[in-house]
């Protein structure tokens, strides 16, 4: 089971606080995850269908608190073998279920949802739950953060958008192939989606998961970091001594200075050792180390140019 299934089932069996939490939580399932049927002398129907058995149990049990029509449930087994059965809830065209679908708001013209109240903070999280029952999804926290709810209806999108943005979520909206999608690429802000929706558990299976992946994350980068930083002093240390033997095969060792000859001695007797623990032992600080290293590094660098100027001149 995935782990948007997962937070299905467990919102699936969230109670509304009351009357208009439900209404508001049913017209975001059905908007979602249904579409309207046009039947005879303008009357409206509707038909909704998941594949989430827990979803298909809400939907009903809803709508059969709410209205007095009752809906005729079926259900399609999957074409394939391991294929998931979908569960349908069909609302045939009627004045009656005209008159219901407007309670829900759910007529295309109604854009801002005006007769489900969506003012209350508690209705605004049951429409985000209902939302996301009926076409919503949300990646495993092992992998990258991605939470998503996919709609036809570009209005109804909009409506998400502006309700997740009161609850301060990073959302944004694109369109896909015709249809319009409001998704979270926030760790922090797919945490707080779904504590808004009520999925307790699933939240904080993702924040535990979300917790070690951080930690190692962090703990890699302090390992490469350090890593990156070895490698550094073991370059400078072969560098130097490279240097030195350079100069020492060209019998200027001796005509350095005593100071610089001190260096070269210090990093002659510790080839592994950092500039710091270096300038520990001669008791100097570390730039003024680094200066008469600076110094050596420019008489190799001439002695080489020498070289290759003498070797230039021969061919």
């Amino acid at each position: 089971m995935s782990f948007a299934e997962e937070v299905k089932n467990e919102i699936a069996h969230c109670e509304p606080e009351n009357t208009d939490c439900r209404y508001a939580e049913l017209a975001a399932l059905l908007c979602m995850g249904g579409a309207l049927i046009l039947g005879s002398h303008g009357h409206i129907g509707m038909e909704f269908s998941t594949s989430n058995n827990a979803v298909a149990r809400k939907a009903l049990k809803m709508w059969m608190a709410s209205f007095a029509i009752r809906p005729e449930v079926r259900v399609r087994q999957g074409l394939r073998l391991r294929k998931k059965n979908y569960y349908i809830l069909r609302v045939p065209p009627s004045l009656a279920s005209t008159r219901t679908l407007q309670q829900l708001s759910l007529f295309p013209g109604d854009r801002e949802f005006q007769s489900i109240d969506l003012k209350n903070t508690a209705c605004q999280r049951a429409f985000l739950r209902g939302a996301f029952m009926g076409g919503g999804s949300v990646n495993q926290p092992k992998g990258d953060y991605h939470l998503e709810l996919l709609t036809e209806n570009e209005l109804f999108a909009q409506k998400l958008l502006k309700i997740m943005r009161r609850f301060r979520l990073p959302a944004k909206m694109t369109d896909r192939k015709g249809a319009y999608l409001v998704y979270i690429k926030e760790g922090n802000g797919v945490s707080s989606f779904l504590q808004q929706i009520g999925a307790a558990q699933a939240y904080m299976d993702f924040e535990s998961v979300r917790v070690v992946k951080e930690m190692r994350n962090n703990v890699n980068r302090v390992v490469n970091c350090e890593t990156a930083n070895l490698q550094k002093t073991v370059d400078a240390a072969i560098r130097q001594r490279r240097h030195i033997e350079r100069i020492q095969a060209s019998g200027l060792y001796l005509r350095m200075t005593p100071k610089l000859q001190e260096a070269a001695e210090l990093r002659m007797h510790h080839p592994e050792a950092s500039m710091s623990e270096l300038a520990a032992l001669s008791g100097m600080t570390k730039s003024g180390l680094a200066h008469r290293f600076k110094k050596i590094a420019d008489i190799a660098d001439t002695l080489e140019g020498q070289d290759n100027h003498e070797r230039s001149n021969n061919i």
